[in-house]
This record gives C-alpha cells, sequence and structure tokens, in this order.
C-alpha cells in the first residue's frame, strides 16, 4: 500500500468527521474499559483508531469495525477527550460510501430508505397498531408531538410499550399529538452504522415535517430518537426542546399530577440504557419514577450508572448476528438472576427487545423484562 494511499485514506475519514482521531497517544485505556475486551473480541478500539489514523488498511473486517456499539464508555472516560464514536462513524461511512456495507444491515438501509423505518413495515400502517385507540393529530395546539420510535410501531411489543405510555398520558391529562404515516425513522443507529446520505435525508425530511405542522416540543420512547432529536437534527436546523419520557414522569411525579398505587412487590433491577445514561445523563429520574412503584428497594447491577454494561444493541448492533458466548445482554441477565432480580426494568426499545432474547437463550424466563412506562401503567 503506497504512502500516497495511506494519506488519502487519513484525510478521507477525518474529512467525513474524525478529526479528533489526531489526538489519541494510543494509551490503550478505550480498549480497557471496552466490554468486548471481556468476552475475547477481535475489536480493539486503539488498534482501530491507530490504523484509521495513520490511514492503514485492516479493520473493514465486520467483526472489527461495526462491532462498537456506540455505548460512548471509552469517550467519557479518554484523557483526549478522543470522539472515538464520531471516528468509528467516519470509518464506516468512508466503508458504505465504497459499497462495503456488511450483509445483515444492507436490508435494514435498504427498507429504511424505500419505507422510512428498518422495521419493513409499509409506511402507512405505522399507526395501524392503534386503529382502536383514536390518537390525537397533531395539529400544532398541543403541548407535545408524541414521536413513537420505529420500533413501538412495527414491533409487537414495543406496541405494547406504546400502549402504556398512552394509557399514561390519558390518565395525567397530558396534551400530545402524533402525526403519522409522514414520519421517518430518526436514522440515528443508521448514521452510526455509516450510512450518512441517508441519515441526512432522515433529518431533513424530519425536520421539514415538524415546522409543517409547528412542532415546537417531542415526547420521545426511545433514547437513540432523543439522541438524534436534542444533539444532533441541530446541524440540520432542528432546534425543538426534546424529552424523554422518563423526565416527564419525573416531572409529573414530582408535581402531584400522577397518582400511583405502589404495589409492586417483585425484586425490580434496572439497566441503565447508554443513550439514556452516559450519552444523556439520565439515571435520576428513572429510578425515582422506580421507587415510587416498588414496595422494595431497587436493585442494581455490579456496573451501573455511568459505569453500566450496554446492551449490544447500539450502533447498529441490533439488527447484527453476535455469538451467544459474546452478548452482553446474557452476560447481564445472568448477573440479574445471581442477584435473584425477578423484573428488569427498562427504558430504550432496543435494550427490551435485547434482553427479552437474552432472557429465553439463558433459560432465565423467570426474569420480567419490563419497560418502565409499562409498570407505571399497571401502577394507575
Amino acid at each position: 500500500m503506497s504512502i500516497e494511499m495511506m494519506r488519502e485514506i487519513r484525510e478521507a475519514i477525518i474529512e467525513l468527521g474524525g478529526e479528533t482521531l489526531k489526538r489519541c497517544m494510543a494509551c490503550g485505556l478505550c480498549s480497557g474499559l471496552c466490554p468486548w475486551g471481556t468476552v475475547g473480541s477481535p475489536f480493539v478500539s486503539r488498534k482501530v483508531i491507530n490504523m484509521a489514523a495513520q490511514g492503514m488498511e485492516g479493520f473493514e473486517d465486520e467483526d472489527v469495525l461495526f462491532a462498537c456499539t456506540t455505548c460512548s464508555l471509552c469517550v467519557d472516560n479518554c484523557p483526549r477527550k478522543v470522539e472515538l464514536i464520531d471516528g468509528f462513524r467516519a470509518i464506516r461511512t468512508l466503508m458504505v460510501e465504497t459499497g462495503s456495507v456488511p450483509p445483515g444491515l444492507r436490508p435494514i438501509v435498504g427498507a429504511t430508505r424505500a419505507q422510512g423505518n428498518p422495521w419493513s413495515g409499509e409506511r402507512e400502517d405505522r399507526f395501524k397498531w392503534a386503529e382502536d385507540l383514536n390518537l390525537p393529530l397533531f395539529d400544532g395546539g398541543q403541548e407535545y408531538f408524541l414521536s413513537l420510535c420505529c420500533t413501538n410501531n412495527y414491533d409487537p411489543r414495543g406496541q405494547k410499550v406504546a400502549r402504556a405510555l398512552i394509557k399514561v398520558l390519558e390518565a395525567a391529562g397530558i396534551s400530545y399529538g402524533v402525526i403519522g404515516p409522514e414520519e421517518s425513522c430518526c436514522g440515528e443507529s443508521i448514521g452510526k452504522i455509516g450510512s450518512q446520505e441517508l441519515y441526512e435525508s432522515l433529518a431533513n425530511s424530519n425536520i421539514k415535517l415538524w415546522r409543517e405542522k409547528g412542532v415546537k416540543k417531542i415526547l420521545t420512547v426511545s433514547p437513540h430518537c432523543y439522541t438524534a432529536f436534542a444533539d444532533d437534527y441541530g446541524q440540520f436546523g432542528g432546534d425543538v426542546e426534546v424529552v424523554h419520557y422518563t423526565q416527564l414522569l419525573g416531572e409529573l411525579l414530582a408535581d402531584g399530577k400522577l397518582e400511583l398505587k405502589p404495589s409492586l412487590q417483585a425484586k425490580v433491577i434496572y439497566h441503565d440504557p447508554c443513550y439514556l445514561g452516559r450519552h444523556q445523563g439520565q439515571y435520576a429520574q428513572p429510578r425515582e419514577a422506580l421507587a415510587a412503584l416498588s414496595e422494595t428497594t431497587l436493585m442494581e447491577f455490579p456496573m451501573n450508572r455511568e459505569w453500566s454494561m450496554c446492551c449490544g444493541g447500539g450502533g447498529g448492533r441490533i439488527w447484527m448476528e453476535t455469538l451467544p458466548e459474546k452478548r452482553f445482554s446474557e452476560i447481564k441477565t445472568r448477573q440479574a438472576a445471581q442477584l435473584g432480580a425477578e423484573v428488569m426494568a427498562l427504558s430504550c426499545p432496543y435494550c427490551l427487545s435485547m434482553f427479552e432474547d437474552a432472557v429465553k437463550q439463558t433459560g432465565n424466563e423467570q426474569i420480567a423484562c419490563k419497560d418502565i412506562i409499562e409498570l407505571v401503567a399497571e401502577a394507575l
């Protein structure tokens, strides 16, 4: 490989958003913290970053470049403030632009491009699950535009979470409305896997729709949608206030606008989602909601809050195959079982999907995986 080609690769990665990779001093802290290191993965973040920073080849393998779950544990602790997630996204973008999309992700990208969602659901069926609910359409007069994740609209398990949220909003008298088939996926994971052009198209489409509808305040279910709307859409002109439902719950409980019966007697353990926790710094409010529900002390994983091990579904991994012995969700499920947990409380659609699979695969189906909003709805 020529020096000139190495220089071109390096410059391309920097141009695509990986400029902070130049700060890396190869201390190895990122690799030491990365959960992949605990399961013997070929992914070593320091090695990938250094190869990319030098413009070298060899990191293109799907199990290496596309392993990162974008959990942000390395970013939050990097002494040189290297934005490793931006770096990996830039490298992936370079690969995707040259046609090197992992086989497992091609249908996801194709479905999102064609139907506006990664589930291959028909666009006009986005709210088919809610036909019996007569959801109010957003007309600009309501306080919140309720933005439901694609998972909540197309996945049967996610639809149950959406129904629970609607029940709680109605009980609390919250002013909200939905839009419908015109909405598109937030694109957060699409951007993280390197399909940048499609991500920008989704973002611009959603922002245009918000402006037409007069959206000023958005209520989200998914921390991934929350992060896209609150942190990323600003670069495209999408400056709106964004609230995750756990934040709204905190306000409702504090103001006495939601009366709950604290009848949950099961042993509950809470998993901190990466995108609500490390990415957004929201640790207290989910726990406060659970404290209002439960008559027993909330259990914690050995690694929690800012040190929480991710479920393994971020960065596009939710659509990729992971060997059983390398699944973070199964590691955490076994930990929960050892602690005697009976309910695993969650606040992210990706986490719910990953852990529901994990309790089945590990034979720990005595643990019920519930979104926090489902537990709240049950306590009304």
